[in-house]
């Protein structure tokens, strides 16, 4: 299924109202880590949004990728059309994140294949002010993921564009590419690590080894 290759009944599934549809902006935009039998996927932009790493002490140590609400940013990603049905593995798979809708006025869907249909966008619960302050990293399993999504979906401009407009790349990245901690990891091309290690590096990433 390309990114626009839709499933055939996608039209009359949503007129029977068993379509719900969420906006990914970081593992969901690589689809080699969904895990639904989804009916289309589209190239996003959601206004009012900012994208920003949240440390989560309490979570294994594991910072988690989130977003909140903002005047005068945008983010690109994708929408994902979905059976209804499904949602629930979704919240499961978004575990430690609360659902939202997103405003259909601020949504940009590159040739969109059905309308006035919901859409949700997750965010990260942020616990705890002390937990927030405690020191935690990123797996580099989970940002290889995610990179990996936004290089191919958009280009390397547009994985640019992604580390560029995330905030808090200066944690810590958890060197577990060798054996991944995220459960969904992928396998990378050739020139990628290197590609994706400078690029955060540039941003003030700071690599650490597994203890």
């Amino acid at each position: 299924m390309d990114i626009h290759e839709d499933h055939p009944d996608l039209a009359e599934l949503a007129e029977k109202g068993e379509i719900v549809a969420y906006f990914g902006y970081g593992s969901l935009v690589n689809r080699r880590t969904l895990r639904t039998k989804f009916l289309g996927i589209r190239r996003a932009s959601a206004h009012g949004w900012q994208r920003f790493w949240l440390p989560r002490g309490e979570d294994g140590d594991m910072a988690l990728l989130s977003v909140q609400p903002t005047e005068d940013q945008a983010i690109e990603g994708v929408v994902v059309y979905d059976r209804v049905e499904h949602l629930p593995a979704v919240d499961e798979r978004e575990a430690g994140y609360a659902r939202r809708i997103v405003d259909l006025g601020r949504l940009s869907v590159e040739r969109p294949p059905i309308a006035d249909v919901p859409v949700y966008i997750y965010e990260a619960h942020r616990g705890t002010p002390d937990a927030a302050e405690t020191q935690s990293a990123i797996l580099q399993s989970y940002l290889d993921a995610v990179m990996q999504g936004f290089r191919t979906l958009y280009g390397e401009d547009g994985l640019r564009r992604f580390v560029a407009g995330t905030e808090g790349f200066e944690t810590a990245v958890l060197q577990d590419r060798d054996q991944p901690r995220y459960p969904r990891s992928v396998t990378l091309s050739d020139g990628e690590a290197a590609l994706f290690d400078r690029l955060v590096s540039e941003r003030g990433a700071r690599f650490i080894t597994p203890g």
